[in-house]
């Protein structure tokens, strides 16, 4: 796991970007869990093990993404503070 970027403490911006970061950080949130759910269903279908093969990377790589997400989150949560 890489380590989190951290933002100098004068660094601030602003309320209204924040703002919008964060509304966006949440509607990529709602879409990362669909194809989560999406993935997890194809996974219980009887797929050949070339599916099989594509369905992990998708799986692995919108995990990727939610952790990455996650992080955002949280750095535009210590930002409002």
């Amino acid at each position: 796991m890489s380590p989190q970027p951290q933002m100098e403490p004068s660094a601030k911006m602003s309320p209204e970007v924040n703002k919008q970061l964060r509304s966006l950080a949440h509607d990529l949130s709602n879409s990362i869990e669909t194809v989560m759910q999406a993935t997890y269903l194809l996974s219980q279908s009887k797929l050949d093990d070339t599916s099989k093969k594509w369905t992990e990377l998708i799986d692995t790589a919108i995990r990727d993404a939610a952790r990455i997400n996650r992080d955002i989150r949280e750095i535009l949560r210590a930002q409002s503070e």
